[in-house]
């Protein structure tokens, strides 16, 4: 499943990180600390290294 903002791809990244163990699980907030909880870390890889080109900023509220 890709990203489909860049917040999103970012979140994902710093779940990723913390699921590694890179970063302290405590220093995740919103977002990010969901997709932790609730993501495998595979799913999390792929959100992750979707491109940025092209994507919002944020996604907008459809």
């Amino acid at each position: 499943m890709p990203a489909k903002s860049k917040a999103q791809q970012k979140a994902a990244g710093a779940a990723l990180s913390a699921k590694r163990g890179d970063t302290s699980k405590s220093e995740l907030k919103g977002a990010s600390k969901e997709m932790y909880d609730s993501m495998s870390e595979k799913e999390l890889e792929e959100m992750a290294s979707t491109k940025r080109k092209g994507k919002p900023e944020h996604k907008s509220k459809d």
